[in-house]
C-alpha cells in the first residue's frame, strides 16, 4: 500500500511538474518572437516526453501486479526464502543460488511466463533492475499471447 501510494505521490508531483513547464512554453511562444518560438517550443516538447514516460511506466507496473495478483491466486508467487544481513538486505550469495534455480527453470520452459515473472523477481532480488524489467517484460508479452483455457 505504501508503495502505491508513494508512487501516485509521485506521479502528482511529475504532473503539476508537466502542467508548470508546458504553461511556460505556451507563454513563450505567445511572446512571438524567433527565439522565444523556439524555446517555447522546445519547452512544450519535455513535459510530452515526461507524459509518455509516465503512461509506459504505469502501465508496465500495471501489468507486473496484474500478474503477481493471478500467479498468487494460483498459489505460484515465489516464496521469500532469501537470506538477510545483519542490516536487513538481501545476502547476495542466498540471491545469486535462488537466481540460477529459476535461470534453470526459465531455460526448461522458455515459453511459461510465470517462470519469466519468477526470474524477473530473481533478478530484482539479485539487485539487476534492467534485466528484472526485461524479464518482467517478457512475462507481460508471453501472458498476453497466453491461449485461452476451456
Amino acid at each position: 500500500m505504501r508503495a502505491k501510494l508513494t508512487y501516485a505521490v509521485t506521479a502528482a508531483v511529475l504532473v503539476f511538474y508537466f502542467v508548470l513547464a508546458g504553461s511556460r512554453g505556451v507563454l513563450l511562444i505567445r511572446h512571438g518572437t524567433l527565439l522565444t518560438v523556439t524555446f517555447g517550443v522546445a519547452v512544450l516538447i519535455l513535459p510530452v516526453i515526461g507524459v509518455w514516460f509516465l503512461w509506459k511506466n504505469t502501465q508496465f507496473v500495471r501489468r507486473a501486479n496484474a500478474l503477481a495478483a493471478e500467479l498468487d491466486a494460483e498459489g505460484g508467487l515465489p516464496v521469500d526464502e532469501l537470506l538477510r544481513t545483519p542490516s536487513g538486505r538481501i545476502d547476495r550469495d542466498s540471491a545469486d543460488a535462488v537466481f540460477a534455480q529459476r535461470r534453470e527453470e526459465t531455460e526448461d520452459s522458455p515459453d511459461d511466463w510465470r517462470c519469466w515473472f519468477r526470474l524477473a523477481v530473481a533478478y530484482q532480488d539479485a539487485r539487476d533492475t534492467p534485466r528484472a524489467r526485461k524479464a518482467m517484460q517478457r512475462a507481460i508479452a508471453l501472458h498476453a499471447n497466453k491461449p485461452v483455457r476451456a
